[in-house]
């Protein structure tokens, strides 16, 4: 990572900026306040560029927000509101199964005119559903209807998510070490999330990527959230890693002992699972 510090913050409170992979992390605030806001920028679309000349074209050339509230407003752009659905099935009768897929297991049928909550879906098609007190799968397409239950703000939970991803970053360059439980001396992935998590939302998780990805309330790629964890397996050992989703298709991860705590794309592997944590 490198960081270019200002020497002295203009009237619009850029405070400092880093450049990391492909990605310009921007903080911005004022000199007088406590509050803090970090924008995360895709430098992408500038191929041929080197990331430093990228930043600070996007600084210099207003592209950027600046102004502290206008930058709260940004930052809540992506965590404003979360929808909740319901399924009804259309067909005379629709399979359910363990699992996202027709080779799985099934848990028995839904039949025509039946209403379910929805757990999570993607854009494969494939819902996951509350039946009493088991949950499965079923295919929505030519089978069943998916209706917005309601759709909230959630500006007090926008905030905690501000907050837990601004916490996060500031590791960002630290040091992976096996078994590792701070990012402050050396942490590994699930001991990175679990440090976050219990220091900046007083939320206590499990130090292992298994344990967390049993915990909180499972989202599709789709309806993830700043905050949410990202999880990916092996196909010998099964969930394997877990990362924090920052927004910007980004994710917060330590790593490797090579690249300790860095940022990622999302799905630089395949996502398995998203679950959220936070309130």
């Amino acid at each position: 990572m490198i960081d270019f510090p200002l020497t002295k913050p203009a009237k619009t409170n850029i405070l400092y900026y880093s450049v990391c992979n492909n990605s310009v992390i921007i903080t911005v605030g004022s000199e007088n306040s406590n509050v803090r806001r970090s924008l995360i920028l895709n430098l992408g679309i500038f191929r041929g560029c080197t990331a430093k000349a990228a930043a600070v074209f996007f600084i210099f050339t207003g592209l950027i927000i600046t102004h502290p509230q206008d930058s709260m407003a940004a930052a809540r752009t992506e965590v404003q509101t979360r929808s909740s659905y319901m399924v009804t099935i259309e067909a005379p009768s629709v399979d359910v199964y363990t699992y996202k897929s027709k080779s799985s297991g099934k848990l028995g049928q839904v039949r025509r005119g039946q209403t379910y909550e929805v757990l999570a879906k993607g854009q494969d098609g494939w819902v996951r559903i509350r039946m009493g007190n088991r949950e499965g799968y079923i295919i929505t397409p030519g089978n069943a209807t998916l209706v917005e239950k309601n759709r909230r703000t959630v500006d007090s939970g926008a905030r905690e998510r501000r907050q837990v991803v601004e916490f996060a970053l500031q590791f960002l360059g630290g040091a992976y070490v096996y078994g590792g439980a701070d990012p402050n001396t050396g942490v590994d992935c699930s001991g990175f999330t679990r440090y976050i998590m219990k220091h900046a939302a007083s939320i206590d998780i499990p130090h292992s990527a298994k344990g967390q990805a049993a915990c909180g309330a499972e989202v599709s790629v789709e309806d993830m959230q700043p905050g949410d964890l990202i999880f990916y397996s092996s196909e010998n050992e099964g969930i394997d890693h877990v990362a924090m989703y920052i927004g910007g298709s980004q994710v917060v991860h330590a790593s490797t002992e090579e690249t300790g705590i860095k940022l990622s794309p999302y799905n630089y592997r395949e996502p398995v699972k998203v679950v959220s944590v936070l309130r």
